[in-house]
C-alpha cells in the first residue's frame, strides 16, 4: 500500500474506527516525541509537545500504529500508555 491509496491527493483527513485522522497525524507525533524526549526542550514547548502527543493517541491507535511499533524511550513509552481516551 501506498499513501495515496490511504489518503488520495486532495484529501486531508479519514475516518478509522469513529476517529477522525487528519494528514501528518504520524508525523507530528514523531516530532513532537523528539521534542519531548529531548533534555535540551524547553519546559514549555515539552508541555505542549505533551499535550499534542495525547491528543494525537485516539488517531494514532485507530490507526494500529503502536500494535505494529514500540516506543523505545521509557518515559514516553509511560506518558502513552497512561494517557486513556
Amino acid at each position: 500500500m501506498q499513501a495515496e491509496d490511504m489518503l488520495p491527493g486532495g484529501q486531508d483527513q479519514v475516518e478509522r474506527d469513529g476517529v477522525v485522522i487528519r494528514k501528518g497525524t504520524v508525523g507530528a507525533f514523531l516530532v513532537n516525541a523528539r521534542l519531548w524526549c529531548d533534555p535540551a526542550t524547553s519546559a514549555l514547548l515539552r508541555q505542549d509537545a505533551e499535550h499534542d502527543i495525547i491528543n494525537s493517541l485516539p488517531a494514532l491507535r485507530a490507526l494500529g500504529l503502536f500494535d505494529v511499533l514500540a516506543i523505545r524511550d521509557s518515559a514516553l513509552r509511560k506518558l502513552v500508555e497512561a494517557a486513556v481516551e
